[in-house]
């Protein structure tokens, strides 16, 4: 919109950018920490966990095929790229979703942290946001650190 630079690369995180960012990890807080103290929903909640780190992993994934459409300042030879990648994180994601529960943690972490590295690649390449690589790393560090609670609770 003319004249807002909530998204331009000077701006501060938007506060509501934060307020979905930031509760986006309620449920990988609470699913992880139900799955690591036990009882009788813990291992519904380790699949739970999961499947709520597959999908965002798809999300965030797919923030990149918008970043190709929108990005004027890549070349064709990086916006293919951009594009190429944006699938990747959903196929990690329905992947992690029919393996067993440590190796779904292991297929989804290494995806949050491969998405945060080309995350890092395209801000590289394109103005992105100054709040965007911060806010990414904030959230993937999180994320992480739950689906591998999950993954030691599922173990037990």
């Amino acid at each position: 919109m003319p004249g807002d630079d909530s998204l331009t690369s000077r701006s501060p995180l938007p506060r509501m950018v934060a307020w979905l960012g930031y509760g986006g990890l309620i449920p990988f807080v609470a699913l992880a920490a139900v799955a690591v103290v036990g009882g009788d929903y813990a291992g519904f909640c380790s699949y739970a966990l999961f499947a709520y780190g597959a999908v965002i992993l798809s999300f965030v994934g797919a923030v990149h095929w918008g970043f190709a459409m929108m990005c004027t300042d890549l070349g064709e030879r990086h916006r293919n790229v951009t594009w190429g990648w944006s699938v990747v994180p959903a196929l990690l994601g329905w992947l992690a979703l029919l393996v067993a529960p440590v190796v779904a943690a292991v297929i989804l972490v290494v995806g949050f942290l491969a998405q945060y590295l080309q995350d890092r690649r395209l801000s590289r390449q394109s103005s992105l946001p100054l709040w965007y690589l911060p806010l990414r790393l904030r959230l993937t560090s999180v994320a992480c650190a739950c689906l591998v609670a999950g993954a030691f609770a599922a173990r037990q």
